[in-house]
């Protein structure tokens, strides 16, 4: 009897132990998207993303702008990004003054490299320093302006989204995310109207990680120009490698400005 029960007793141990890491793994994959990005939150790791920008008019769209880049994550959120953009047709860069162009963002402060600052550089200094910059510069405007990598922005969007499986979709304003998104702010600090409204599609992968938003609105809520009517920006982000190691740094300081200048009067 006694080695009967001492055998009982050993089995039970086992399947206590072999039980409870699919436990503990049910644990880390919070149902809720807010709770599982709040999850990633460690410091050093973080997720790479990519974004296609989409110029629409008359029902037909145009591709614009293409951009890669990855967000660096402490224990509050993110804490760093590096974002560089491109011509949707690299040999139209030379139209486009907002390309090829790459920000780095530590806190709040941009290290600005091409675009629209690649002609007043001093000589010798390819970085433009900008204490409270965008966190993409010029071309950010034409890109993704909603951040689900911030669970305010995050919360601010699931709450009365419709939901289908994995899919969540709904509408949000300029305004809204003024209020909650500091990535919106950062991103577009000017704007014509904070009426304008976003349309967005989130789906989520099996851990309920942020895998792929799609968002779209008109572009004169940036520009309040008879140019830019009937224009609509459309914005497709794919996320990729939630949980890596990001490590992301500031340029060289000897290849860094906070001055700018027009070369050709030199």
């Amino acid at each position: 009897m006694k080695r009967m029960i001492a055998s009982i007793s050993a089995v039970t141990a086992v399947a206590l132990v072999t039980g409870a890491p699919a436990h503990a793994q049910a644990q880390a994959a919070p149902a809720d998207p807010v709770k599982a990005v709040k999850s990633q939150f460690v410091p050093g790791k973080g997720v790479r993303f990519s974004d296609r920008s989409t110029m629409i008019e008359d029902g037909q769209g145009q591709p614009y702008l293409r951009r890669t880049g990855s967000f660096q994550f402490g224990r509050g959120g993110i804490v760093a990004s590096d974002i560089s953009s491109q011509s949707a047709h690299p040999a139209d860069d030379r139209l486009n003054p907002h390309v090829p162009e790459r920000t780095i963002r530590i806190g709040t402060t941009s290290y600005s490299q091409g675009g629209t600052y690649r002609d007043q550089m001093p000589r010798g200094k390819s970085w433009y320093k900008d204490p409270g910059g965008m966190t993409g510069g010029a071309g950010g405007w034409f890109s993704q302006l909603v951040n689900v990598a911030e669970p305010t922005t995050l919360t601010s969007l699931l709450k009365g989204a419709k939901k289908s499986r994995t899919t969540y979709s709904g509408t949000t304003t300029f305004g809204k995310l003024a209020k909650v998104s500091p990535w919106f702010r950062a991103t577009l600090p000017l704007r014509s109207s904070d009426k304008t409204v976003v349309t967005f599609k989130l789906t989520v992968d099996r851990n309920h990680l942020p895998q792929r938003l799609t968002t779209s609105f008109p572009v004169v809520g940036i520009f309040d120009s008879t140019g830019w009517e009937g224009k609509t920006i459309s914005v497709e982000t794919r996320f990729t490698g939630w949980g890596s190691r990001v490590s992301i740094k500031a340029p060289p300081a000897n290849k860094v400005t906070t001055k700018l200048e027009d070369r050709d009067g030199l």
